[in-house]
């Protein structure tokens, strides 16, 4: 094929059919600058080349963002490190790297209620994702009644080779997860299932000797923390809940306030 058998009026349907939308959207503007500039072809190339790979990787990100259910707002940026002075940043940031997603390892937050549990795993999950992973954000509860439903359809399997596309799941509130409530049965076999291939990261408000509540037996309570710390880092996160220091500070500038009027009123008074 010579040049002249090219028609360029058909290189915008041909960028579609390629699926190449940063080609065909910046062909026009680059090949101007590379006209003016007298670049190479293999330049000129290689620049759309980069604008479309970065695209793609945008849009991979966002797909990625809104399939994880993560909360928005819960970054690392936002995360209040000096009210929790025991999580070292150094440790979470190293965390956020993903490297221990590799072995199928494990992350555990610990603490009393409102300390930021939540939080910081679905800010480590917004890293992850940035980073190329994919993640899904659940609470713990919720998972479990999808699974128990699964298996009265008989799909449980698929529904379990649904998630193993992810390569961590963040399960949150896991302690509110009851045997009473539900047969959290299923929640075992996706433990089981993602030992030592798949990553979970878990909150919870109650330390390991608490967990006999969640699942049917004692022997698969044992099981079940077995295999979740055998590979696992593990956060403790006790201190006062972020809802008792603002509501501290706030009686706090009550106090004060109340005081400074107090005063003012005693010094008018006086005059």
């Amino acid at each position: 094929m010579t040049s002249r058998e090219i028609d360029i009026h058909t290189l915008p349907s041909m960028l579609n059919a390629l699926r190449l939308p940063s080609f065909h959207k910046l062909w026009q503007e680059i090949a101007t600058r590379a006209d003016t500039e007298g670049w190479p072809a293999a330049r000129f190339l290689a620049v759309l080349a980069e604008y479309e790979l970065a695209e793609r990787d945008m849009r991979r990100m966002r797909r990625h963002l809104t399939e994880s259910q993560l909360p928005a707002g819960k970054t690392l940026a936002t995360f209040d490190f000096k009210a929790l002075p025991t999580l070292p940043r150094a440790r979470v940031e190293a965390l956020a790297a993903g490297d221990w997603l590799d072995g199928g390892a494990n992350l555990i937050a610990i603490g009393n209620s409102g300390t930021g549990k939540t939080h910081i795993l679905c800010a480590i999950g917004h890293a992850l994702i940035e980073a190329g992973h994919r993640v899904f954000y659940t609470r713990t509860s919720d998972l479990v009644q999808r699974l128990q439903a699964a298996r009265r359809d008989l799909v449980l399997e698929a529904a379990l080779a649904k998630l193993d596309k992810f390569d961590l799941i963040i399960l949150d509130d896991i302690t509110y997860a009851h045997k009473d409530q539900a047969e959290t049965g299923v929640l075992f076999e996706l433990i089981a299932r993602r030992y030592e291939y798949r990553s979970i990261a878990i909150a919870a408000n109650q330390p390991f000797s608490g967990w006999d509540q969640i699942f049917p037996d004692k022997a698969m309570t044992v099981a079940a923390i077995d295999r979740l710390v055998h590979h696992a880092s593990i956060l403790e996160m006790n201190a006062q809940s972020f809802r008792q220091r603002s509501a501290a500070a706030n009686m706090k500038m009550q106090n004060e306030a109340s005081a400074t009027t107090k005063n003012d009123n005693q010094d008018k008074g006086k005059t």
